[in-house]
């Protein structure tokens, strides 16, 4: 880890800096879009917005990268980044708030994926998962901050436009003046839907849902919060308490995830973190279990988008599990766009209350369908334990791009490659599989 520091410090400062900002803003749409009088719909539109944007982006920056370069990329895409969280108070307006947050989510992606690149390029095969788990921690640590800021500050002034955008503009210099080369790019090779569907129906399925589970935590808690008549104090202590539980539970989670089957395991948690957003319906009102319940809700829900990598690449082969990174991060875009506008919709009809009602109820499709694709496939599950590099590639709701999960996908071909050629002549996972594969012909 020391090594990891040494070489990514630059990176990892300046990414840090850029999710304090991320997540102030995020958390100030909810607070002041209320403020403005924007109605819960509309707010729901523009948290979908950033989603939108972040999915674009994750498409099309590689493609600027490889045309102009990463330095450009990176600077260009941060200007566009700090001039739009500043112009939130200035054009406020629900439609024109849309439009800055496809902007914000477009650019956001872009600058994960040339700084991912960097960390990515900065790592080898022994450092990888530990420069991802730094990536990812300092994410959360910056998550979190930011709703100290936030509980700080007065919502309905500029203040609290303006940090996020210095903060923002500050992340840069140290990536910008590291002395680290730029990496050459290579674009993700893509596995189409159809295939990867055809290869782990659930893990597809799967991601969708959470994708929408995801948007609505990061997007919608602070609406609902508002709505509620949370304090400022209160409301940031709120959202933090859904990070601080991820961080709680996630490698937990992981080590059970090698010791057990990971559908039974993905079906556990998905009810349980169900059933908690059901007490968050009938007592969020006070404040207390409120905390408990963001803290066990996020807990148990942010450990399954790396407990569904893990799931699918049960039943790849090594060589095409890169290639279906891709495809998992495309279908978890797509649930996090539907995510925000449907809670939206929910809570302008039935009160903040069903904010809880329909995480609950997207947690309790997963759970239906992860128990009937259980009758229709034989288990993958392997005695041996290959999670180690999975925490890595549960990124933060909207900061997954293309370049972390490929390089997380990376760590399980390399355990996958390492196992085979550890246990060629006496492993038995082989033939399991080979068994598999068999068993679940035709399914």
């Amino acid at each position: 880890m020391i090594h990891v520091l040494r070489s990514s410090w630059a990176l990892l400062l300046g990414m840090f800096l850029l999710q304090i900002g991320n997540g102030l803003q995020s958390s100030m749409m909810g607070v002041r879009g209320a403020i403005e009088g924007f109605s819960t719909f509309q707010i729901s539109l523009i948290a979908s917005c950033y989603f939108l944007g972040f999915l674009g982006g994750s498409r099309f920056a590689p493609v600027f990268i490889a045309k102009v370069g990463h330095v450009r990329v990176f600077a260009a895409l941060g200007s566009l980044i700090s001039a739009t969280l500043i112009s939130y108070p200035l054009l406020a307006d629900p439609y024109a708030w849309m439009v800055l947050r496809v902007i914000l989510g477009f650019s956001i992606s872009g600058v994960y994926v040339s700084a991912e690149s960097w960390l990515n390029d900065a790592s080898t095969n022994t450092t990888r998962g530990q420069a991802l788990s730094a990536y990812v921690l300092v994410q959360m640590v910056g998550l979190v901050a930011a709703q100290g800021i936030l509980s700080a500050g007065d919502p309905t002034g500029w203040l609290l436009f303006v940090i996020p955008s210095i903060l923002v503009s500050i992340s840069f210099a140290p990536i910008l003046l590291s002395v680290q080369p730029a990496p050459a790019f290579g674009a993700t090779r893509t596995m189409s839907l159809g295939a990867l569907y055809r290869a782990s129906p659930f893990g597809v399925v799967g991601m969708a849902l959470l994708g929408a589970v995801f948007a609505g935590q990061y997007g919608m808690t602070a609406v609902y919060a508002t709505e509620m008549g949370l304090s400022l104090g209160e409301l940031s202590a709120f959202v933090s308490s859904i990070f601080i539980g991820g961080i709680i539970l996630q490698y937990p989670i992981g080590w059970l995830s090698d010791r057990m089957d990971r559908r039974t395991l993905i079906v556990v948690c998905a009810g349980l973190s169900g059933l908690v957003c059901l007490i968050g319906l009938f007592f969020g009102d006070i404040y207390p279990v409120l905390l408990a319940v963001g803290v066990l809700s996020g807990g148990l829900a942010q450990p399954l988008y790396a407990l569904l990598i893990a799931y699918t690449n049960d039943y790849l082969a090594p060589e095409d599990m890169p290639a279906a990174s891709g495809g998992l991060l495309f279908v978890n875009g797509l649930g996090a766009v539907a995510g925000p506008p449907v809670i939206g919709l929910a809570m302008g009809r039935f009160g903040p209350g069903a904010f809880w009602l329909v995480l609950a109820t997207i947690l309790f499709v997963t759970v239906l369908y992860g128990i009937w694709r259980m009758t229709q496939r034989v288990s993958a599950y392997a005695e041996e334990g290959d999670y180690d590099a999975v925490p890595y590639a549960n990124l933060l709701p909207g900061a997954a791009s293309p370049v972390a999960v490929a390089a997380a996908q990376e760590l399980y071909v390399e355990a996958a490659e390492g196992m085979a050629d550890a246990h060629d002549a006496t492993d038995a996972r082989p033939a399991r599989q080979a068994d598999l594969r068999a068993a679940n012909k035709g399914v």
